[in-house]
């Protein structure tokens, strides 16, 4: 029997799920920081008397330090315990976003922020593998459809909680009001996580292994946030770092692969089922977050959505995936997860499809009801895909598949919102010289003037009305260009093995 298996029996029933509950609000939390401080830029940054380019390094930073971190997962936990590495993190991540909320300086808050990201890497990953070890295996598909509720809420919410405290309060209480649900988390799992405590091991650290991990993802997290304003490799800078990047990428794989104590075990990727659904999870992941990152700035920017109504209307696919998450968990054990994972991810194609007959007269519920459909099929895509990359690998990896599920998932973020802003900027401009070729000034000049308008405003709502329908159709572009790659997710995740446990990642062998 496996200390795991005993430590589940040191847990009653009726404290498992509370148990549960603090884990997935613990990652809620951390999910949410991802995107709370996202509509708070312009305020933080003339509180603090900077440009908003300065501002954006509040989230730049956050990202680059969870990116570096997030794959370290399986290093720390085995070194220091399961257990003992999510309370450090968890009261790691309150003092910073303590500090956060105190800072005085954008010197002081970028440093805060990436203290947030350091321990939110490790909160990420671990509230998933401990919720596998709160469950016995039969209630594993509870446990995980608790946890990635929290991954569909938390992006969706956090533009919405982020505008309400900094129009009321003010910006520094998006980071403050971290600190008394971290105090609480903190306290619940103290009490209730010590029986599923993991055995500690004396790790070596390896040095070599870490630097090269933080230059290579250091540096392409960079790229993915100061490209399109650089102009991507027009750049010397960006070249630079993209070279150095891919050339610390390659000594780390070389590395890791060959170290007898690597800091990132990336020996658990010759399990093909937790590499095909890494990848397929990576993909079918930014395809949904594609759409989440354009459509609400194409809403404020062209259709005259305020933020809080933006934010609403992208909330609908989190309240969607809340209702289907019970119906998902029940079906798990039933089917091949393969089936359900295709079906979700074949589902979101086709919504986007759906999307594509949007237009610039498109109304609030025209706009919203799609995206609650969508998060129906959300949980279809999500729960299975996590399990079937759990059950592909032994109980000593799970902390380190997790670990690099959340690096998939957090990269896969990172390129879908700078991939999708460029292609929907070139695509728009495209769009734009296209509408501009075909149209007949001298015909539209003559029926707008005709309305008492004088010759400048006449050109200038010509050019807007060109710029909104160019803006929308590069939107319907970026729908078409998401839902084709999504259809090839869908069919890759059948190169992955059927996995031979069903209903749960087992916990004693």
């Amino acid at each position: 029997m496996t200390a795991a298996t005993q430590g589940l029996k040191g847990i009653p029933p009726s404290l498992r799920l509370i148990a549960g509950l603090t884990l997935a609000f613990a990652n809620f939390m951390v999910i949410l920081d991802l995107t709370i401080a996202n509509v708070s830029i312009p305020h933080i940054a003339a509180s603090l008397g900077v440009s908003l380019e300065q501002g954006a390094w509040v989230i730049t930073s956050y990202a680059i330090a969870e990116a570096i971190c997030v794959p370290l997962t399986g290093w720390i936990a085995l070194r220091f315990g399961s257990v003992r590495t999510f309370l450090f993190s968890m009261v790691g991540f309150g003092v910073f976003s303590m500090l956060c909320g105190l800072s005085v300086s954008i010197e002081m808050l970028v440093i805060c922020r990436i203290g947030q990201g350091i321990f939110g890497a490790f909160l990420m990953p671990m509230s998933q593998t401990l919720l596998l070890r709160v469950f016995p295996p039969e209630q594993q598909n509870l446990g995980m459809g608790m946890w990635a509720m929290t991954l569909l809420l938390g992006p969706a919410l956090g533009p919405i909680i982020g505008g309400w405290l900094t129009d009321n309060w003010s910006w520094h209480w998006i980071f403050l009001i971290n600190v008394p649900i971290a105090v609480i988390a903190t306290l619940g799992s103290a009490v209730l996580l010590r029986p599923i405590e993991t055995e500690r091991q004396s790790l070596p650290i390896d040095y070599v292994g870490l630097i090269l991990l933080v230059i290579w993802v250091g540096c392409l997290q960079i790229i993915l946030d100061i490209g399109r304003n650089h102009d991507w490799f027009s750049d010397p800078l960006i070249v630079a770092l993209a070279v150095t990047s891919a050339i610390a990428l390659l000594i780390f794989v070389i590395w890791e692969l060959t170290d007898d104590n690597p800091m990132v075990d990336l020996r658990v990727l010759r399990n093909r089922g937790l590499s095909i659904s890494l990848v397929v999870l990576a993909i079918s992941f930014g395809g949904y977050f594609a759409g989440f990152v354009i459509v609400p700035q194409w809403q404020q920017a062209w259709l005259g959505f305020t933020a809080t109504q933006a934010g609403y209307s992208s909330s609908f696919s989190a309240i969607g995936a809340l209702l289907t998450a019970p119906i998902v968990v029940l079906l798990m054990p039933r089917f091949d997860p393969r089936l359900l994972v295709s079906a979700g991810i074949v589902w979101l194609a086709v919504i986007g499809l759906m999307r594509t007959f949007w237009t610039t007269d498109s109304d609030f519920w025209t706009l919203s009801l799609p995206q609650f459909v969508m998060g129906l099929g959300m949980t279809l895509m999500m729960l299975p895909i996590m399990t079937l990359t759990l059950n592909a690998v032994e109980e000593h990896e799970v902390a380190s598949a997790a670990g690099l599920q959340s690096f998939m998932r957090t990269i896969a973020t990172a390129f879908a919102t700078s991939i999708s802003l460029t292609y929907w900027g070139d695509t728009q401009r495209a769009t734009r010289n296209d509408i501009v070729a075909v149209l007949e000034p001298g015909a539209a000049e003559g029926s707008i003037s005709g309305l008492g308008f004088s010759p400048e405003a006449t050109l200038q709502m010509l050019s807007n009305m060109v710029e909104v329908e160019a803006t929308t159709l590069s939107v319907i572009h970026v729908f078409w260009t998401t839902s084709t790659i999504l259809l090839v997710a869908a069919a890759l995740i059948w190169l992955a093995p059927r996995p031979k446990r069903q209903g749960g990642m087992s916990i004693g062998h």
